[in-house]
């Protein structure tokens, strides 16, 4: 058996696939906060699975951005170079906004009096200026270990190019204080940029002992349940890794469940035969954006954690897959500023007590709430009739949006939606649009348990011709979780032209970084033949800032495989600036990609025969904003047989998920079960 589990904001999920019979199914809880792996439990009994059979379990988790976010780590100290001390605090001059006078910059995670300085010094070609002065480092440890500190990152100026001295502080304060969690700057990032990897060593230290209690805590109860198999953490750069692995480097896994989301679009996109893909995921909580290209999923080491536009908030200089995020979920709370003007989110009603339609306490209006009143959502179809919602909760909690505003609380639920809707739609653009790519070249893939609701919608406003539902569309993060590999990232800088640059110098660097990533997953047990590399160059034109990232061919590197990279650059760099230059060109960053390849489960193709007439349960009046109310006929998902085609306006539920089609939009079921919605029907006909 082969499960994954991904914690949310608002609900635990969990997909399970039995090898040997091919039996695939879902279950769905609520996220139970602070005590997140009693969740995983819940849902691993609801689902029925008994845990002597799983032989692989892949995990994500909201655990290290919650930390993160409420500020719920432990005390951390820092030890920098001499005359550093303060980099987390200068941090960068660029602001988000030049003319906002509310810009404030982000309260450092490590006070200065925890900042502590030791006398060394590296240069950035990895030459020692000066050697550490150990003692230095002894009485720094002494000094962090009265003010009760928990955990000790180490960031020393230019150890990515020299990480001598950082081996040697780390090797100090094991000996001296063997029980403090220790984070070594070079072994979570190898790039350049003193700020970024000083608050990216700062924020992994933060939350360091977090995630070992709580990896410990999941692994225990698992053990309990009878689970012996595999363990693995899924990564925010698109892959897993071991449950040790996540333990020495939790800050991985700062965004580990939304980009398995995107994996799993891209997987489904290859599969349907779709490219290029912008992923949509609408959960309870918040919404994730991210683009495909050419069936690759995009990645970054540009991360921040609470970027908004006021503030610049915290670099974490790992590879990420390139997802914006926004605080708009169904328990996104609607709420009326002081002038009378409306807004949705980031506030969440969360699980507990959810929105007003659930009856546990809550009194906010919610996005659900909304869709409620509009009459997409069934109240007794929702989770599959576990939660029965109450209109008139719904009615109540809307009633005082609708009487601020002077109107109806049918027209202030449509106004939520819209609101939501917008909030969206500018999160698509900034994915798209703003990065130079036209978004009626993609389809548009629609998961969480509220996107499909509302996807179609923003199709319409962007011009995106085709949206895809895939199957079990609110588990489907879980579900991209057991399509991937295991990965790990290695970056390193390393300034050179490229007209100037020694050919079998880059064939040494590459060459060393392959025999770096095969030993650590030999350490993971993983068979050689099973590894697979990719490369990729962070370049420049020279005295450029930015760089782009442009795959590398691999093997031996000639002269001629440098002129193909700078060919490759031109194009890159005039895609995404608008320009190109005769400027030379620089090798910044060496990043090597490394897969373990897994065993993956096969995608079935569904054999059902239902008709229309077959998934036909009811007929209702649904307000479809601009298009009106209609009486539009429900049906049921999984009675809808391959191949069906129906017109709009419909709605199609399932236990956890509502989708709904407008006027003039028609749908299909395709032969692997997922829905394929063609919008704007009505005027490729009027053509």
């Amino acid at each position: 058996m082969r499960l994954a589990t991904d914690i949310g904001g608002t609900f635990t999920d969990l997909v399970y696939l039995d090898e040997r019979s091919g039996k695939a199914g879902a279950a769905k809880v609520d996220t139970t906060p602070p005590n997140f792996e009693k969740g995983v439990i819940d849902v691993l009994r609801k689902a029925g699975v008994d845990g002597a059979s799983i032989s692989f379990l892949v995990h994500g988790t909201t655990v290290i951005i919650n930390a993160l976010t409420e500020r719920t780590g432990v005390k951390t100290g820092l030890i920098t170079t001499r005359g550093f001390r303060d980099v987390l605090e200068i941090d960068r001059a660029n602001r988000p906004d030049l003319y906002n006078l509310y810009y404030t910059k982000p309260k450092p995670f490590v006070p200065r009096y925890l900042r502590k300085e030791v006398t060394e010094r590296v240069n950035y070609k990895g030459e020692v200026l000066e050697p550490l002065h150990q003692e230095g480092v002894g009485t720094a440890v002494e000094e962090l270990r009265k003010e009760g500190v928990e955990a000790v990152a180490v960031c020393l100026l230019h150890s990515y190019a020299n990480p001598e001295h950082e081996l040697r502080c780390e090797r100090i304060i094991n000996q001296l204080w063997p029980e403090v969690s220790v984070t070594i700057s070079h072994k979570i990032t190898r790039e350049w940029r003193e700020y970024e990897r000083t608050s990216t060593a700062v924020l992994n230290s933060y939350v360091r002992p977090i995630a070992e209690r709580y990896l410990d805590q999941l692994e225990g109860e698992l053990w309990r349940e009878g689970v012996r198999g595999h363990l693995y953490v899924m990564q925010s750069n698109g892959g897993t890794s071991t449950f040790a692995a996540a333990k020495q480097a939790p800050i991985t896994m700062v965004e580990s469940g939304p980009v398995a989301g995107t994996l799993g679009a891209a997987i489904l996109g290859d599969l349907v035969g779709e490219s290029n893909i912008i992923s949509f995921d609408m959960g309870g909580t918040t919404t994730k954006c991210s683009l495909v290209e050419d069936g690759e999923v995009k990645v970054t080491t540009e991360y921040r954690i609470e970027r908004t536009r006021i503030t610049p908030g915290y670099p974490i200089k790992v590879p990420v897959g390139d997802i914006v995020e926004i605080g708009a979920g169904g328990g996104s709370i609607a709420w009326v500023d002081e002038v009378g003007s409306l807004h949705v989110g980031p506030q969440s009603a969360g699980a507990l007590p959810g929105p007003a339609c659930y009856s546990r306490g809550g009194e906010d209006p919610t996005v659900t709430d909304a869709n409620v009143i509009a009459q997409r959502i069934n109240p007794n179809y929702f989770l599959g009739g576990e939660i029965k919602l109450d209109v008139e909760q719904a009615r109540k909690a809307l009633g005082r949006v609708a009487k601020h505003l002077a109107m109806s609380v049918e027209e202030a639920a449509l106004g939520v939606i819209r609101l939501t809707n917008a909030n969206m739609v500018n999160t698509l653009k900034l994915v798209s649009l703003n990065r130079g790519y036209d978004p009626r070249d993609f389809t548009l893939v629609a998961f969480g348990g509220a996107g499909p609701m509302h996807a179609t919608a923003l199709a319409a406003e962007l011009n995106i011709r085709r949206v895809l539902i895939p199957v079990q569309p609110a588990v489907f993060s879980a579900w991209g979780m057991l399509m991937t590999d295991l990965r790990h990232d290695l970056i390193q800088t390393k300034i050179m032209r490229t007209d100037q640059a020694d050919p079998q110098r880059l064939s040494d660097l590459w060459q060393n970084l392959e025999d770096e990533a095969s030993a650590y997953f030999a350490r993971e047990g993983m068979e050689e033949g099973r590894i697979a590399f990719q490369r990729y160059s962070d370049m420049r034109y020279a005295g450029q800032e930015h760089t782009v990232k442009v795959p590398v061919a691999p093997g031996a590197v000639t002269e001629k495989s440098i002129q193909e990279a700078e060919g490759s650059f031109h194009r890159l760099h005039e895609k995404q600036y608008t320009f190109k230059l005769e400027s030379p060109i620089e090798f910044v960053n060496f990043h090597l990609t490394t897969f373990g390849k897994v065993e993956k489960p096969r995608i079935p193709k569904r054999r059902s025969h239902g008709g229309l007439k077959d998934a036909l349960k009811e007929d209702r009046q649904v307000d479809f904003d601009l298009h009106g109310r209609h009486r539009a006929p429900v049906y049921e998902r999984e009675l809808l047989g391959t191949g069906v085609i129906l017109e709009g306006p419909a709605i199609v539920e399932e236990p956890d998920s509502t989708t709904v089609i407008f006027p003039d939009e028609r749908l299909s079921v395709d032969e692997y079960g997922n829905l394929i919605i063609e919008i704007g029907m009505q005027d490729d006909r009027s053509r």
